[in-house]
């Protein structure tokens, strides 16, 4: 029995991962091949991939949104739970960095699930909304530049259908939302957002001590449910 989250050290950490990690060989590579880039801190961990997967099977999502592919390791996660016929909305800026992730999605055999849009994404997600698909999506994740947070949060809390849910990244960001020294403008803005979800009576809301953090926020609908 434990009243809070305990702590994992490294031990815990290899033996949580020994006993319920799934991790399919394909998607190990991509996460390998990401570990060598100087960027390699933007990589979700594998759980972390694994438990969003598993909310996307949990609700039966067949329409789902990301803001910030990187190498698409949580694209691939995401894509790979989705069912015959699913569709991923992919938004990025970064053409060579999605290019790894394509070669995995072809491999993987889920490339005709993935749109990727490489653009601005608060473009992407206007060009959805103006395409009348507001309230269409079931499922969202958020991993992109943090000063522009709350911007994609309100445009996706749009593009989902009632009920649909969106997970936002880094919501711990290492700690440094408790560090009153950090005050770079990223920190000030998780800080910000965290405050402003926590507010925000239009979802239920839980924040989850996995990663770097991860808040999930589901749509409720018009009786608050």
């Amino acid at each position: 029995m434990s009243r809070r989250t305990i702590s994992l050290g490294d031990g815990l950490y290899d033996y949580m991962l020994s006993v319920s990690l799934r991790e399919p060989e394909v998607l190990r590579r991509l996460r390998e091949e990401t570990a060598e880039l100087a960027q390699a801190n933007m990589q979700i961990s594998p759980e972390q991939g694994q438990f969003m997967a598993f909310l996307v099977e949990l609700m039966s999502i067949d329409k789902a949104l990301e803001v910030g592919v990187f190498t698409g390791y949580s694209t691939l996660c995401v894509a790979l739970a989705l069912p015959p016929g699913g569709r991923l909305v992919a938004c990025d800026v970064n053409e060579e960095w999605s290019e790894v992730g394509r070669r995995y999605w072809a491999e993987a055999g889920v490339a005709e699930k993935i749109d990727l849009r490489l653009a601005a994404a608060i473009e992407t997600l206007d060009g959805l909304l103006a395409d009348g698909q507001g309230e269409t999506f079931g499922f969202a994740f958020i991993d992109a530049d943090k000063a522009n947070y709350e911007r994609y949060y309100e445009r996706i809390l749009s593009l989902l259908e009632p009920g649909g849910l969106v997970c936002v990244d880094n919501v711990l960001w290492g700690g440094s939302v408790i560090d009153g020294a950090k005050q770079d403008a990223n920190t000030r803005a998780i800080r910000a957002f965290n405050r402003l979800l926590h507010e925000d009576r239009r979802v239920s809301l839980s924040l989850v001590p996995i990663g770097d953090g991860l808040t999930l926020a589901r749509k409720r609908g018009s009786h608050g449910l």
